[in-house]
């Protein structure tokens, strides 16, 4: 033998020797087969394949001497065979993943039935009619496996299966194929007939509080023995694998027989249900990205979506799919016809874009067709989001790579060279492309077009063109519009009118607006240079408060101070006063806002400028508004009752509104006759909505009336009311207003349902000329007041039953009884204490009697019923006496503790014949501590505890 040979055959026969695969027949000769086979690491056939391969062989027809097919006999070999599939189950621990991931619905319908015959559940019998509570344990767990299958089965089988791509054409595979559908089709129709059956049987099962067994294989091998003995145990005593009530109660709501909890998967599905029902405590939580894009859309809030996107492309946690669905969402949208949309489905495709570049991506089709007509805000917006979307410290190479080279890809698709300009001059490109790339993609543009004369000095900017300086004025002046640092912009400035004395350059944005009051003192300046740069550095101040950037508009502000205090005392003094208003805006967003009072030093130049009386200097009524609502804010409200100067009162419209407001909360605790102010402050107010009139012949020679809305009766407009009182936050302040304007709704003829406010008693009852005033615009503003003031303070129970009688008054009772049970949970740690009086007072329950009964919810309107100082049995009575009730009616019982109603549910159901009903009611009476010879304490705790229950019980069904 050659030695190649021989090392074949020493190969050969170190080879491990496969196994023979046991035979389905072998574990019917040697009994303790079985368990030895499945202690195997790796058996073979597998657990599940011996399960088909068992109730196969079970199940196969017989043919009789005639030659006529036999339903499978009942004979010891089958029974035998289902046995030893239903222990290899057993093994399995009747996981119900693994089983449906590998047996077809047949093979385990046939499964779970032997189970049900071997655990003594009468075929037949309807489950829904079993009581759980009385089965033996391993039965009652047959069920509830059964019965969750079932379920299980029905959702699966609504999700679409991709099928699998067919092999070669062979008849016999085919019938078998066809055959097994029919099959499981009629399985699966009668568990949809069965599907309500299955979830009363599911949901009983929750109420079970003990222990449930599921049989082993040791206790499968004992009922073969003696069916109905388990070892000297009965069935209904403790024997199998034990299955705990908490963890059946879990098995039922995952449909999982052991409690494995797939964590990510769970967390989706919070997510998801959050999405379509916010939690209460959503507040409290930490939003996911996933809750607050979809809470956004919701809303329409698209600009936060943009900023949440924005901020993904340095985290990755949004999946690419999520994203571009939001994409599609919108694009959708805008295609409906909403114009509005199109800048926004840029922006989002835009951050898109940028999170597919940085993860080595493809530029997609839909950016390269928003992209094919750029413009300035488009290219802005895009290098914005470039910067924001790396961190250039803690950014990989990779990551740097990829930026670069998309920006180079959009310079080289660009035509315009000012828009290349907007991005070569950009601080994000010089600092990513080096010297090196920056020669290359100059030689790239010549080759494109090779008439435009390119330096390749490593210069900021790497194009130079000096035969074109109006390029070099387009990057000064898209530099000078980007710019916040106010020496910058001087230098810039500088550069530019030494190129050219034509321009304008104040106009070079559309952006840049200085109020009109201004404008003609600033434009009046005689040096072209000044008066750009007072413009640009006041605009841009301004923009920046409006944006609540404050730190870079007292640097414009300062400069400009600066600059104006050498020429002109006038626009100093307006720069004084536009930093006294930038003051007030930075205090009140910073430490304002969790209650620290100004420095004095702020409120001394407020009463200065309010007390201002210098000649010609330009004022801007905002300043006066926010002065005003600055001193109500912090309860300066001596200096404007007493100390405010006479002139200031007939001068200024919001100086006077402020007195009678100041003064109105002062007179608060006196005594009715002495609140002279408030009568003022009436008077004032109804003024303000008053209409103005005047007669118009028509051409028929008919005269008719005309209201003029906007009338100048009053002090101010009634626009500039109210946007002056959305400027206070005081809550006494803003009470007072609210509740004239309550009263002055209430005031009207035609008014049926009265809105209740605090203090509504000092205002007047009357109103001498009714019809001049606009009861419609005083509605509107009552809605627009509220929902300012609730924006304020959510918790201001005052101002939640002033919302709630709103929607009651326009006969909007469910948003009613929101409102009417939120005043009564922020007053009371969601009922866990009892609800003031003074809050639930009788006419607020007569109120949610009424709406609930509008409802048609008649058990809850009789329960409020027992809330009145006096029940009202009249009502309570005929409102069980409904039949068609959109409540939860019986369930509602345990909360009656009044014996009398409890009495009349009883004779109710029984004469009307409703046992189950009748029972219901008896039990919630026959409670001890309802027993009328009970101390009265014992009897007032009982009601407190079913009004906290019930209570909390609404409000969840209302929030």
């Amino acid at each position: 033998m050659s030695a190649e040979a021989a090392d074949r055959e020493a190969a050969t026969s170190s080879r491990p020797c496969t196994p023979p695969q046991t035979c389905w027949f072998e574990f019917l000769l040697e009994e303790s087969l079985l368990e030895k086979h499945l202690r195997k690491p790796c058996p073979d056939p597998a657990p599940v394949q011996l399960i088909v391969q068992f109730l196969e062989q079970a199940s196969k027809p017989s043919v009789n001497e005639q030659n006529q097919v036999q339903p499978p006999p009942d004979n010891k070999r089958n029974r035998i065979l289902k046995l030893l599939a239903l222990k290899v189950a057993a093994h399995l621990k009747w996981d119900l993943d693994i089983l449906e991931k590998s047996l077809s619905v047949p093979v385990l319908n046939m499964l779970l039935n032997e189970l049900l015959c071997i655990s003594k559940v009468p075929p037949g019998t309807k489950h829904v009619d079993m009581d759980l509570a009385t089965l033996p344990p391993t039965t009652a767990m047959a069920i509830l496996l059964y019965n969750r299958w079932a379920i299980r089965t029905i959702v699966q089988s609504s999700f679409p299966v991709k099928q699998a791509k067919p092999g070669p054409p062979q008849l016999s595979v085919m019938n078998q194929m066809q055959q097994e559908k029919e099959l499981t089709e009629n399985i699966l129709k009668v568990l949809k007939e069965q599907a309500s059956d299955s979830i009363l049987v599911l949901e009983a099962a929750l109420t079970l509080n003990k222990d449930l067994y599921v049989h082993t294989m040791r206790t499968l091998d004992l009922l073969a023995m003696e069916p109905g003995v388990v070892n000297g145990e009965t069935e209904s005593s403790p024997a199998g694998l034990k299955i705990k009530t908490e963890e059946m109660q879990c098995q039922i709501g995952s449909l999982s027989l052991h409690c494995t909890i797939d964590e990510k998967r769970l967390a989706g599905y919070c997510q998801a249900c959050n999405v379509l029902v916010p939690s209460s405590d959503s507040t409290s939580q930490q939003l996911t990205p996933y809750s607050q894009v979809h809470i956004c859309l919701r809303s329409g809030n698209y600009q936060e979506v943009i900023k949440i996107f924005i901020e993904d492309n340095l985290t990755f946690s949004l999946p690419v799919q999520f994203r571009q669905s939001v994409l599609r969402e919108l694009f959708q949208k805008a295609q409906q016809g909403s114009e509005a949309l199109d800048e926004i489905c840029f922006k989002v495709c835009a951050c898109n874009t940028v999170r597919d570049i940085l993860e080595g991506r493809t530029i997609s089709v839909q950016f390269n067709q928003l992209f094919l007509t750029p413009n300035k805000e488009k290219i802005d917006f895009l290098l914005e989001v470039c910067s924001r979307s790396i961190n250039l410290e803690k950014a990989s190479d990779s990551l740097k790579g990829n930026m670069a080279a998309f920006l180079k890809n959009v310079c080289l698709g660009l035509e315009d060279l000012q828009y290349v300009f907007m991005i070569s001059s950009h601080e994000l490109f010089i600092t990513l492309l080096k010297d090196e790339e920056q020669k290359l993609l100059i030689d790239q543009m010549r080759k494109r077009c090779p008439r435009v004369n390119l330096c390749i000095k490593p210069v900021t900017s790497f194009y130079d063109i000096p035969a074109s300086a109006s390029v070099n004025i387009g990057q000064l002046e898209h530099q000078l519009i980007l710019s916040v640092d106010p020496w910058r912009i001087r230098q810039i400035l500088i550069e530019l009118h030494g190129m050219t004395s034509e321009r304008q350059f104040w106009t070079v944005s559309n952006k840049w607006e200085v109020p009109s009051v201004y404008s003609g003192v600033i434009l009046g300046i005689k040096d072209s240079l000044t008066r750009d740069l007072v413009y640009i550095l006041m605009a841009k101040g301004l923009h920046c408060s409006t944006v609540k950037d404050f730190s870079h508009a007292k640097q414009l502000f300062a400069a400009c101070l600066e600059l104006v205090t050498e020429f002109s005392p006038k626009l100093r003094q307006v720069m004084l006063n536009e930093m006294l208003l930038l003051d007030i805006h930075t205090h009140e967003a910073g430490t304002g806002q969790s209650g620290e009072r100004p420095p004095s030093d702020l409120i001394s130049r407020v009463r200065g400028y309010l007390e201002m009386r210098l000649p010609d200097i330009p004022l801007r009524q905002v300043i006066a508004e926010e002065c005003v609502a600055f001193l109500l804010n912090w309860r300066e409200n001596e200096y404007l009752t007493l100390q405010v100067p006479a002139f200031l009162l007939q001068s200024n419209p919001y100086v006077k509104l402020g007195q009678l407001l100041a003064a109105t909360c002062k007179e608060l605790p006196g005594p009715k006759e002495s609140r002279r102010t408030a009568k003022d402050l009436w008077e004032v107010v109804v003024q303000i909505c008053s209409v103005s009139s005047q007669h118009k012949r028509g051409s028929d020679g008919r005269v008719s009336l005309i209201k003029q809305r906007e009338s100048t009766l009053g002090i101010m407009y009634r626009s500039e009311l109210l946007s002056f009182i959305k400027k206070l936050r005081e809550p006494l302040v803003l009470t007072i207003i609210l509740s004239l304007f309550v009263k002055l709704h209430n005031v009207r003829e035609d008014i049926v349902n009265d809105i209740t406010a605090e203090h509504i008693s000092i205002w007047p009852s009357s109103i001498p000329n009714l019809q001049s005033v606009d009861f419609e615009a005083v509605a509107i503003t009552v809605k627009e007041l509220v929902r300012y003031a609730l924006a304020i303070n959510p918790g201001n129970h005052s101002w939640l039953l002033i919302q709630a009688d709103s929607y009651f008054a326009a006969n909007q009772y469910s948003a009613a009884l929101h409102y009417y049970l939120q005043a009564g949970a922020v007053c009371s740690d969601f009922f866990n204490k009892t609800v003031p009086p003074d809050v639930y007072t009788d006419q607020v329950i007569k109120r949610m009697i009424k709406c609930c009964s509008l409802l048609n919810c008649h058990t809850q309107v009789a329960i409020l019923c027992q809330f009145l100082r006096e029940i009202d049995y009249k009502t309570a009575f005929k409102s069980l006496q409904e039949q068609n009730s959109h409540d939860a009616m019986d369930s509602y019982y345990d909360y009656i503790w009044d014996v009398t109603i409890l009495e009349y549910l009883t004779y109710l159901h029984h004469k009307r014949g409703e046992t189950d009903k009748r029972q219901i009611a008896i039990k919630a009476i026959g409670q001890t501590e309802l027993n009328a010879s009970n101390p009265e304490e014992v009897l007032q705790l009982a009601a407190q505890r079913r009004k906290k229950k019930f209570l909390q019980a609404m409000a969840k069904l209302y929030f």
